[in-house]
């Protein structure tokens, strides 16, 4: 949605020139550069915590840097003076639309409906051009975030190192540099062995024997008594040991081998049977997994006029827009503008709104930004009939929402988009 534009010989155009069309600033010059954080800054900042320990933050050392030729407040408000749709405006290369481009855009938007007409989009006439840009903040909290859990599993014999060899790591104490991913990314996770944690313990299911009583052989027998050379009578031959015959004759069945009577299938008739929490091992090995998340949290908040109310939010995120601030900070502030009240306020808004942190995590660093998409409401009008469409961002893309009056499939095409075809 974002497409920062900055022009590197901006000092070159007159003040009057580069604000006169943005309406909350028009006096003054209201380019300040944001703060433009070092990365030893924030690894700084984050490590201010007794629980984390600055050499974590190291592995920032790889995460890119913010540019701070990009780190300036662009102001930017273009739009259409009453009913005069030609020129251009030097301001951020933005061309004004003219009636031929806005009818071109519409006959395309219409070109892709299947049932639509195109006649209203090349012959109603263009009753009025409306700016009515919609400004859009956001802020993005990368996050830390940490857990313990035990895990045990079959002790094989294998050597440990446990509390004895030294003092088992607290879960922010774990240097995880090589696995700290680039900042602001949607999720990872990784899991890590807490060293120094590993204990060996007596498998509880089986009193650390490594078998347990079979239920089949014992189960009438009191908890923990095992009886061996159980016998159970051949399914086969229901215990007689022979195969009765239509002919009446009779052979000996061959599962029992005519003894009628076959071992436990459960256990071979041991009484006993291998214990499967342990393996048979009788022991378990207990360690303290690490379980950790990076993940960002992001808050955004869209502030249209009511021109451009009735248009949805994941419109306008999708558009391209421009950049009016960008910052980055272990915690971020709000964004100040010497000449815009409003977009004070907004950005106040948006920090406001800043996503709870799980009390198991900590924050790394933020990115506060507030972006302008261009907006323009173009309604036009036959006789005593009229509808009304945007344009919205500099990829100029279409948004009608309702009333096309030149449409012939009567509520078919909602099915048809849904089937695909």
């Amino acid at each position: 949605m974002e497409e920062p534009l900055f022009s590197e010989n901006r000092s070159e155009l007159g003040e009057s020139e580069k604000w006169s069309s943005y309406q909350y600033v028009g006096r003054t010059g209201s380019v300040l550069p944001t703060a433009s954080v070092s990365v030893d800054e924030i690894r700084s900042a984050a490590a201010s915590s007794d629980y984390y320990p600055p050499s974590i933050h190291a592995a920032l050392l790889t995460s890119p840097e913010p540019n701070p030729n990009e780190q300036e407040a662009i102001v930017y408000q273009g739009g259409y003076v009453g009913g005069d749709y030609g020129g251009s405006t030097n301001e951020f290369q933005r061309q004004i639309l003219d009636e031929v481009e806005i009818r071109e855009l519409l006959i395309d938007h219409v070109g892709h409906r299947c049932c639509w007409g195109s006649r209203p989009a090349r012959t109603w006439k263009i009753h009025a051009v409306e700016d009515c840009n919609v400004y859009i903040g956001s802020l993005e909290t990368f996050i830390e975030e940490r857990e313990i859990i035990r895990e045990t599993e079959p002790y094989r014999g294998a050597n440990i190192v446990g509390k004895d060899t030294a003092p088992e790591l607290g879960v922010w104490e774990l240097d995880l540099r090589s696995h700290f991913p680039v900042l602001f990314i949607p999720h990872k996770e990784t899991r890590t062995k807490v060293p120094h944690s590993e204990i060996v313990e007596k498998c509880t299911d089986c009193a650390g024997k490594g078998d347990i009583v079979c239920a089949t052989c014992n189960a009438i027998q009191e908890p923990g008594i095992n009886k061996e050379n159980q016998m159970f009578d051949c399914p086969t031959c229901h215990g007689r040991g022979l195969i009765a015959h239509r002919d009446g004759s009779d052979t000996i069945c061959t599962k029992c081998s005519g003894k009628g009577k076959i071992p436990c299938a459960t256990c071979g008739s041991r009484g006993l049977i291998k214990c499967k929490k342990c393996t048979g091992s009788g022991a378990l090995l207990s360690c303290n997994v690490a379980i950790v998340r990076w993940k960002t949290l992001s808050t955004r908040k869209v502030s249209a006029t009511s021109g451009a109310a009735s248009v949805p939010e994941e419109v306008f995120h999708r558009a391209k827009g421009v950049q009016l601030c960008n910052t980055q900070a272990h915690q971020c502030s709000p964004a100040f503008f010497a000449d815009s009240f409003f977009l004070n306020k907004f950005s106040s808004e948006v920090i406001a709104e800043r996503a709870s942190v799980p009390p198991t995590a900590r924050v790394i660093c933020e990115r506060h930004a507030i972006s302008v998409v261009p907006v323009t409401r173009v309604t036009m009008a036959h006789r005593d009939r009229s509808f009304s469409f945007y344009i919205i961002g500099f990829s100029r893309e279409v948004y009608l929402k309702d009333y096309y009056p030149s449409r012939f499939c009567w509520g078919l095409c909602l099915c048809l988009e849904w089937l695909k075809l």
